[in-house]
């Protein structure tokens, strides 16, 4: 594909000569090894072994050589080791304990060598807590108010501990709800159907979104262009509470809007994990994230990127 037809843009030269590693190869990755084949050699981490080799196993694309390795088993990470210029870290911490075990694994394996030129890895905005629903930017310091907040912080940590360490440019994207239509679960039109309830506009809180194909375009630039151990808000240009979120997707459905309940109600009819996303409310700020890896919005808010594209 010639550079000026590429959804990125034009790119230097040694862009198509470097070998992209990326861990956690699913829908995100997917959508990253898209992007940058065939300029750029793209390997991907899988635990199958039928996955293994090349093509599109994972039925995400014909982009990727899939490696066979473990996070949760170091030694099969060896090969790892001097393989990639620059990774992508996509893999999520363990669901219990207190640190990401599958981070240090890696890093580990990646420092046996010669480390890659730079590593991006995606970490949530739950990094943040409960905000009121007050603007945050990177500034911020963090305040994870649920264990699973806690191990993305602890591997945060290690990215950046990495990065100074072996002197590899790394970045943190902080990531906030991830939709599309064509992604696994990836639009409320399931829930709306199930009439799951939202909450009052009273107890309602702010949530923000990015779209899976501008987290992919995120990811890539990210990888070249995010500074030295740099943290980026990876999020659109929404400010919506969850409720009126909800109300617009069911619009852009023609499917009933949701009940509303208040928050005392909400134990007896949400899981604790869905009841814990309605008890954290931010905006968060993404203006470095079109300054510094300078992406420009495909999809500026949900009601450009819910529906499928015709």
């Amino acid at each position: 594909m010639p550079s000026n037809l590429s959804p990125l843009g034009a790119l230097p030269a040694r862009f198509r000569r470097a070998r992209v590693l990326i861990v956690g190869y699913g829908d995100v990755g997917g959508r990253v090894a898209r992007l940058l084949a065939p300029r750029v050699r793209v390997l991907g981490l899988t635990r199958s072994a039928a996955s293994t080799g090349s093509g599109g196993a994972l039925g995400n694309g014909p982009a990727a050589f899939m490696l066979r390795g473990d996070l949760d088993s170091p030694a099969s990470l060896r090969r790892l080791a001097g393989v990639a210029t620059h990774v992508l870290h996509l893999a999520p911490p363990p669901g219990s304990g207190t640190g990401d075990p599958r981070t240090a694994a890696l890093l580990r394996a990646l420092a046996r060598r010669t480390p890659p030129q730079a590593l991006v890895y995606a970490s949530t905005s739950g990094v943040y807590g409960d905000r009121a629903g007050a603007f945050i930017d990177e500034t911020a310091t963090v305040r994870p108010s649920t264990a699973r907040s806690a191990r993305r912080v602890a591997a945060e940590r290690l990215v950046r501990d990495f990065g100074q360490r072996a002197a590899v440019r790394t970045a943190v994207l902080r990531i906030p709800g991830i939709y599309a239509p064509d992604r696994p679960n990836g639009t409320p039109r399931a829930r709306l159907l199930a009439g799951t309830p939202v909450l009052n506009a009273d107890d309602d809180v702010y949530t923000n979104h990015i779209h899976a194909d501008d987290l992919a375009r995120a990811c890539v630039l990210a990888l070249w262009r995010a500074g030295p151990q740099r943290v980026i808000n990876a999020n659109d240009d929404s400010q919506l509470k969850m409720g009126d979120y909800f109300d617009m997707a069911a619009d852009l459905y023609g499917v009933p809007r949701p009940p509303r309940i208040g928050l005392a109600e909400a134990p007896s009819h949400l899981s604790p994990e869905r009841l814990s996303f309605m008890q954290e409310s931010r905006r968060l700020d993404n203006t470095r994230l079109k300054r510094e890896p300078r992406l420009r919005l495909r999809y500026p808010t949900p009601a450009t990127g819910l529906l499928p594209k015709e």
